[in-house]
């Protein structure tokens, strides 16, 4: 709970800023936006109804209240524009963009749910029904053009991340049966053209070379969290599709590399990754996806899901910053992040502990033993801070293991984790310290359920 109350008591004071610098105040530059003030209300309304907040229930019922007033205050109402219905995305731009709307529909539904106010329901549907729909319609191709400004000067290019708008376009489909229709043929549409950008891991399609892109003129880098944003859309238009588990399991499978060997994707993603190259290509982690991809890694990946939770926990006040670092958590920037806090905490109030059999099993005859990330290999080799994980070790080697001169057959043992680990981790089991060799991923019904290595004692390091 003491993160969870952080967490709740800075959206409560901060949200709807971006980012609030400590021991200054909330960051003038960035100032409020519809963003910070959508995802704040997503983690209000469920700790609304979670019984660990029962008596601050009527302080978060008013900050939601708060919040979905703020956002009304960010539509265009004038209908003679082309940003009718959409939201500004902070209060000094003339910019409407599709991808507010998208994060905005699903909070006002929420605001709607709980208090019966009319005006949230009548601004989700104008959003989706009329803005979204003109954006859609403003580019032959199906998605959603990126932005217009209140004098009608468009932006086309077709974000990949608008994949995250089927969700609150599902939504309406029951809060607007008069337009269901209408929002099935906008989903269906947007995802005939996205898909194929989205599993081919482009940020976004330019009409104007009629071709895909990734950011600027690099062949492989694109940021982490829009990707983070569409597989949750498309997980909940279509489930665990195809499409999702290509594009889950190919970032979640990210190796580190002699730049970055401390980089864990299954902890959260890194800011930048290089998608042809397969790496981390920047020393931090984008906080927020840890919350982003919880519902899929509940579902689908729950080792990822414990190791995340369990360092997020740990470290939950150096994770309200937008990006802490591989090496020591430390923050990029001094800046706190209303949208980050946000996704972490809805991460925190739905985490139930995973039950498999395979962690069953560890629970009762496994030995609790430390493991110590590594950070950094070559003439220098370093590592993290120490977390406790369950383990099943065994003596029984694998044939094809050979012991190298120096060693005895008592130099290695077979470490078995529900936690994910990695080639070159550190292992103290009993006061005695050993490497981790290659490391084997065992699936059951396609899902991970348990990884397997051999240990080797660490003579010199």
């Amino acid at each position: 709970m003491a993160a969870l109350d952080v967490y709740l008591q800075f959206i409560l004071d901060y949200a709807p800023y971006f980012y609030y610098i400590p021991d200054s105040g909330p960051d003038p530059s960035f100032g409020r936006g519809v963003a910070a003030a959508a995802f704040a209300l997503d983690f209000l309304y469920e700790a609304y109804e979670d019984k660990r907040f029962e008596s601050r229930k009527t302080e978060i019922y008013n900050k939601i209240v708060s919040l979905a007033d703020f956002i009304l205050t960010q539509q265009c109402l004038d209908n003679a524009k082309k940003a009718y219905g959409g939201f500004k995305s902070n209060e000094t731009s003339d910019y409407y963009y599709s991808v507010d709307a998208c994060r905005a529909i699903p909070s006002l539904l929420k605001a709607y749910e709980l208090t019966n106010d009319a005006d949230y329901l009548d601004s989700a549907k104008l959003a989706g029904a009329t803005f979204l729909k003109t954006m859609q319609d403003n580019q032959t191709y199906g998605g959603f053009a990126r932005a217009v400004d209140i004098n009608d000067n468009w932006l086309l290019q077709i974000d990949v991340e608008c994949i995250y708008g089927l969700i609150g376009l599902k939504m309406l489909c029951s809060h607007d049966a008069e337009n269901q229709s209408q929002y099935q043929s906008m989903m269906e549409k947007a995802v005939a053209f996205l898909r194929k950008g989205f599993e081919n891991l482009w940020l976004y399609y330019d009409p104007a070379d009629d071709d895909w892109h990734r950011l600027g003129s690099s062949e492989g880098e694109v940021y982490d969290d829009p990707f983070a944003y569409a597989l949750i859309g498309l997980y909940a238009y279509e489930g665990w599709s195809l499409s999702c588990e290509k594009v889950y399991e190919f970032i979640n499978t990210i190796p580190p590399s002699a730049d970055y060997a401390g980089y864990n994707p299954s902890i959260c993603w890194a800011g930048y990754i290089d998608v042809v190259k397969k790496k981390a290509v920047c020393d931090y982690y984008d906080g927020v996806t840890s919350g982003i991809l919880n519902d899929i890694r509940a579902a689908k990946d729950k080792p990822s899901l414990e190791l995340s939770v369990q360092i997020v926990n740990a470290h939950y006040e150096k994770f309200m910053f937008w990006g802490v670092k591989f090496a020591d958590w430390s923050s990029v920037e001094n800046r706190q992040s209303t949208i980050t806090v946000s996704w972490l905490g809805m991460l925190l109030l739905r985490y139930q502990p995973s039950r498999t059999p395979f962690k069953a099993f560890l629970e009762k005859f496994g030995e609790n033993v430390a493991l110590y990330p590594i950070l950094q290999t070559g003439e220098t080799v370093s590592y993290g801070e120490d977390i406790t994980i369950k383990a099943i070790a065994s003596l029984k080697l694998p044939e094809e293991i050979i012991i190298e001169p120096g060693y005895t057959i008592n130099d290695f043992f077979t470490l078995h984790t529900f936690i994910p680990i990695r080639t070159h981790d550190k292992i103290r089991r009993q006061g005695v310290e050993y490497e981790v060799g290659p490391v084997q991923l065992f699936r059951f019904r396609g899902e991970p359920n348990h990884y397997r290595a051999v240990c080797r004692r660490l003579i010199a390091h």
